[in-house]
């Protein structure tokens, strides 16, 4: 809708726009508007109220970065049944194109049912789509390492191959928080290793920067770090 991308426009700010663009390397600068995301979010819920709101959701995929982020952002707002959302979210989650727009999306959601979003999670995992697959990650780390918690997630995050650099920071990502949260049932990732060089010397450098971990199990952590990994 020209409207919305007019509107974005209005909010435009320059040098939040370079900024941004360093960020997210892999998309051109020129499909950047440079929105901050408080004004994104708040213009979202007017957005929502919009007669055409729903035609711009079939338009994808779409032209700017911004309009993707909108794109998420309305998702949550507009549809508060989980399988509508689901629906939708599967429609947008081909569409996206960096990890920004991927880890914007956090729908509160889904806690209404996570035993069901969880067997989604294990679709996205095997969907073959770089931000699909790391959708599935984030969402595993966004909201199952506490109570909502299950081993074989920490087998479902291992077995993840894939060499795309953001693919594999999601997964060190995970098992660094999964140090943190659930130690006894991460370590033996570490100690008979399982994770490629990468990501578990990755996830034991972000582990090791945690405040939640103490002195003595950072060095031993630090000693399990693989030689051949970066």
């Amino acid at each position: 809708m020209e409207e919305i991308r007019k509107e974005l426009f209005a909010l435009q700010d320059q040098d939040y726009r370079a900024f941004q663009a360093k960020l997210i390397p892999q998309i051109p600068i020129e499909t950047i508007i440079g929105v901050r995301t408080p004004a994104l979010r708040k213009y979202a819920k007017e957005a929502a109220k919009l007669p055409g709101v729903l035609d711009f959701l079939q338009e994808l995929p779409h032209t700017y970065y911004e309009e993707n982020n909108l794109h998420a952002a309305l998702l949550s707002i507009l549809y508060r049944d989980l399988d509508s959302y689901l629906a939708q979210l599967d429609r947008f989650l081909p569409f996206v194109d960096n990890w920004a727009v991927c880890d914007m999306i956090s729908p509160k959601i889904f806690k209404k049912d996570l035993p069901f979003v969880y067997v989604k999670i294990k679709e996205w995992l095997k969907s073959g789509q770089t931000y699909t697959i790391r959708f599935g990650v984030v969402t595993l780390l966004s909201y199952y390492l506490d109570e909502a918690f299950l081993p074989e997630m920490l087998r479902l995050v291992a077995d993840v191959k894939s060499e795309e650099y953001y693919v594999k920071m999601a997964a060190a990502w995970y098992f660094s928080i999964a140090l943190v949260k659930q130690y006894d049932a991460a370590l033996p990732y570490f100690t008979e290793p399982v994770l490629e060089p990468w990501t578990h010397n990755k996830a034991i450098q972000k582990a090791v920067e945690s405040c939640r971990i103490d002195r003595e199990t950072k060095e031993y952590l630090k000693s399990l770090k693989m030689k051949n990994g970066k």
